[in-house]
């Protein structure tokens, strides 16, 4: 029976990207290179923010240089994590329902862990008892170990926990944990790249994963 569930972050319970799409492009001002459009962040985002800026940066830029970055990405998104960061609609009322059917519930995310714990209290806290971010010690989705260590604080195990994700990260994280996922159609992906990935299973709105997750 599954009894947890194990949410990702952006693009499934958040809508991050213009914050995300803004910090970025700050620190690419600062470096004098090219901004990016939201569709092209749509993209880039899933694999932490390395990643993103790994694609955001002009060619050739250097290892170094975007080791400097880092931090200053880290200070500005701190700062304007929650300038239009806002839950799906429908999201929370779905926290709600599925925390009132028993389930108990975890967040999981390549973001920041500072920025993962600050924007589940400021929505979420009355529904995700569990929020791991990137961190020292624990490797980043799409190794399972967020998810690990989120059972683990839940008291839960793998045999009783579905997740429930946006992207191909998402699909690899759950099956290197060995959970079922659910694929949202509301974050940045788009079915037809899911469907080549391997999903098999879909909610196009929030209300959806109250009816597939019904006892």
């Amino acid at each position: 029976m599954i009894t947890t569930i194990v949410w990702d972050m952006d693009g499934t319970v958040l809508n991050t990207l213009i914050d995300l799409r803004d910090s970025v492009n700050f620190v690419l001002r600062k470096y004098n290179m090219p901004e990016h459009t939201i569709e092209e962040y749509r993209q880039f985002f899933g694999s932490g923010i390395r990643y993103a800026l790994e694609c955001a940066v002009t060619e050739r830029t250097s290892s170094e240089t975007i080791d400097e970055m880092l931090p200053i990405f880290k200070e500005h998104y701190d700062a304007h994590c929650l300038d239009n960061t806002c839950p799906y609609d429908g999201i929370v009322d779905a926290m709600k329902k599925l925390k009132d059917s028993g389930y108990k519930m975890a967040i999981v995310s390549n973001k920041i862990d500072s920025a993962v714990k600050e924007l589940n209290e400021r929505f979420f806290s009355e529904y995700v008892d569990v929020a791991i971010g990137e961190r020292y010690g624990i490797k980043r989705k799409p190794a399972p170990d967020m998810v690990e260590q989120a059972l683990i604080e839940l008291g839960s195990t793998k045999e009783n926990a579905i997740y429930i994700g946006d992207s191909e990260v998402d699909l690899q994280t759950a099956r290197n944990s060995e959970l079922p996922c659910i694929s949202v159609l509301w974050g940045f992906r788009d079915k037809e790249f899911l469907i080549k990935e391997g999903a098999t299973t879909f909610a196009e709105a929030p209300e959806e994963l109250v009816k597939l997750l019904s006892k």
